[in-house]
């Protein structure tokens, strides 16, 4: 059993005792401590920094000109002798090779979320939502364009 199926099963065990409603994963992480059903793994402090550092360049925004706020680091995943590379740059300094692969593969990402989220949409409406199926509309057109006006006519906070 992989860890990952490790963790799904305490949490199928959670359920059980505690019920099938909503629960945060952090009630779930005291019962489980309190249990002995979980314990820390030893960590790679190399993969903890790759993270954190990760995290932080993700979340480096800056303004542009025209008051844009935009990401300034960007990530391109590459394999390189068999090894997955995450290489990040700066979009105010990257060739313009390393922006156009970074875009397609943030938008492959929001394309496979998309997917997912169809197929739990689906399954849903054919399994419990018969007659009043949940409605999912994939164009988000006019969700972009609702948070451009909101920064330009709004508070100019972006959620």
């Amino acid at each position: 059993m992989t860890y990952k199926e490790q963790l799904r099963k305490i949490w199928r065990q959670y359920e059980v005792e505690n019920g099938e409603e909503p629960h945060t994963v952090r009630e779930c992480f005291d019962w489980a401590v309190e249990r002995g059903l979980w314990a820390p793994r030893p960590q790679d402090i190399a993969k903890i920094f790759g993270r954190e550092m990760s995290e932080a360049l993700r979340q480096e925004i800056r303004v542009d000109e025209q008051g844009r706020h935009y990401r300034a680091k960007h990530c391109v995943r590459e394999n390189r002798g068999g090894v997955q590379l995450a290489l990040w740059n700066d979009i105010d300094r990257a060739p313009r090779s390393f922006m156009e692969k970074s875009f397609q593969q943030r938008r492959q990402g929001i394309v496979r979320d998309s997917y997912q989220l169809k197929m739990d949409v689906d399954h849903f409406n054919d399994s419990r939502s018969k007659g009043n199926p949940i409605q999912l509309i994939l164009n988000f057109e006019d969700d972009v364009a609702e948070i451009e006006a909101e920064k330009a006519y709004g508070d100019g906070e972006v959620a």
